[in-house]
């Protein structure tokens, strides 16, 4: 994150906002600097990349499904919105960390002992490392003690749109994203590599939410993609994992998608069409789902 900071004092805060007299490595301006472009970084690439995935990936016929809530994506953003800057606070204290160079961030590939191929192995244990972490530490916010006060609030979108990604409880938001940040205090990371990361998880985390239930495939039970996590939020108790679908195997938590069985929301959607009980342009939505479809929670 120091690449970042730099970047910003060096076009902003040095000339433009900071006295000359406080110096840049000074402590306490480094954690202004780091809020500041923390908030403005995650509010960008979250509603900017939503923006681009709902208007250009999204399937909007899914919002004419019973269960999509009125109003539902103007909810989305404000509960993201104002959850973010909460989350800031200590994923700021890891970034200050790793500015004051307790982390095992690099800056070039040579200082890595394994050089250039270095940087695809790290990438490749990134992935793995985070997959697992979250997994559990998903599964583990869906117990009893901790689910209704803490990740509840992302349940209520049980047909999410791309806006849904980072619509989390503050707790629940940091927990989830923890592993991305701490992965760089336990391995080798080369700074660039790092940030290029952060962006593929927003982008990550959004597509697992736009309702495109395309997937190759010879990937279909190995990528846990926008139609197993749709499932998640179905299902509840199925698909906890991030990138692969690994560690729900491993944890029999595993749910073959219903969209890929002809079962899924739009299917849903087409029955209801069928019977009459939804017009075309969804506007007689407000039927309900027999309950043996979604598990209470």
């Amino acid at each position: 994150m120091d690449l970042v900071l730099n970047f910003a004092d060096y076009y902003l805060f040095t000339p433009y906002v900071y006295p000359s007299s406080w110096p840049e490595d000074e402590p306490l301006r480094q954690i202004f600097g780091l809020l500041v472009v923390t908030n403005l970084g995650a509010a960008i690439l979250y509603l900017g990349l939503g923006a681009l995935s709902y208007y250009f990936v999204f399937d909007h016929s899914l919002m004419k499904h019973p269960q999509f809530l009125e109003n539902q994506v103007w909810r989305e953003i404000k509960y993201a919105m104002t959850s973010l800057p909460v989350i800031s606070i200590p994923t700021v204290a890891l970034f200050f960390a790793e500015v004051r160079g307790y982390s095992k961030l690099y800056d070039n590939a040579d200082d890595s002992l394994l050089g250039w191929p270095g940087l695809i192995f790290s990438m490749i244990t990134f992935l793995f490392f985070t997959d697992m972490c979250i997994y559990w530490i998903h599964r583990f916010l869906h117990h009893k003690l901790f689910y209704k006060h803490l990740h509840k609030p992302h349940h209520i979108w049980k047909i999410p749109s791309p806006f849904a990604s980072h619509a989390f409880h503050p707790v629940d938001g940091f927990l989830q994203g923890l592993p991305y940040h701490i992965y760089p205090f336990l391995f080798p990371l080369h700074k660039l590599l790092y940030l290029g990361l952060y962006v593929f998880v927003n982008i990550w985390t959004i597509s697992i939410h736009d309702g495109d239930y395309r997937v190759p495939k010879v990937l279909e039970k190995l990528i846990n993609g926008a139609a197993h996590h749709t499932d998640h939020h179905l299902f509840f108790d199925y698909n906890y994992g991030q990138y692969f679908t690994l560690w729900d195997r491993i944890g029999h938590s595993y749910r073959h998608p219903s969209a890929m069985m002809g079962m899924g929301p739009h299917d849903c959607i087409k029955k209801l069409q069928a019977e009459g009980k939804l017009d075309s342009n969804g506007t007689t939505g407000h039927v309900k789902i027999r309950a043996s479809h979604v598990k209470k929670e």
